[in-house]
């Protein structure tokens, strides 16, 4: 599979087919999920899968796809809501008892960690998020959602019940051919810290989200 990945002015095209390597149980405090993981040799890196329940009956599997956030889902940055995102997603997975989470290794909407906090700092200076990321030569959003196509192919799912504020997201993954019968919202954790963050991402980045920052600044104006 061969796709184009844009980064600047500049394209490399690029391999994505994931090897499955091993699988274990993962006790976490909502529920027992099973983990899985792949590699993708072109990068080198590890995705995981976690999943609950019968995955693979053929009926639309409950589903968050998300990418790596070290700073929000391990360190509890409140810069954004990554975090809170993913744990509300196991929780409402193990709630109904059936469900997946694709973890990406695509850290800083695909710019890396260290690029990452490159951008963090320029936004320390006033910039939004989709400009720090352009001021470091990058495009406003680098994930690649193919990586997606060789671990629901591995889990035997084809139907998504997909937990996202992102359309686009949506779009990336029906044009692989997976379907998704329902986009369930997953709005949490807005705060002083991200309530830019998640207002450029609803107005730049086309996330569907309630813009409370942006309605406050016009009613202040």
């Amino acid at each position: 599979m061969s796709i184009t990945i844009t980064q600047g002015e500049s394209s490399v095209a690029t391999e994505h087919k994931l090897e499955y390597v091993t699988s274990c149980e993962l006790p976490m405090p909502w529920a027992t999920f099973q983990l899985h993981v792949f590699i993708d040799h072109a990068s080198d890196k590890e995705h995981l899968a976690l999943t609950l329940g019968a995955v693979n009956d053929g009926e639309p599997v409950l589903a968050r796809v998300h990418s790596e956030c070290l700073t929000g889902d391990t360190l509890f940055s409140q810069r954004c809501d990554c975090g809170a995102q993913l744990e509300g997603a196991l929780q409402r997975i193990a709630a109904e008892g059936r469900g997946t989470i694709l973890y990406l290794r695509q850290e800083g909407r695909g710019i890396g960690l260290i690029n990452k906090i490159r951008a963090y700092h320029i936004q320390d200076e006033g910039a939004d998020t989709v400009e720090a990321n352009q001021q470091l030569g990058f495009a406003a959003d680098l994930r690649d959602y193919n990586l997606c196509e060789s671990m629901l192919e591995h889990l035997d799912i084809t139907t998504l019940r997909l937990m996202t504020n992102n359309p686009r997201k949506v779009a990336a993954l029906q044009e692989i051919g997976i379907t998704v019968v329902e986009r369930i919202p997953l709005i949490l954790n807005r705060n002083p810290f991200n309530t830019r963050y998640l207002d450029t991402k609803a107005a730049k980045l086309g996330h569907l989200l309630p813009m409370d920052g942006l309605k406050r600044n016009t009613d202040d104006n």
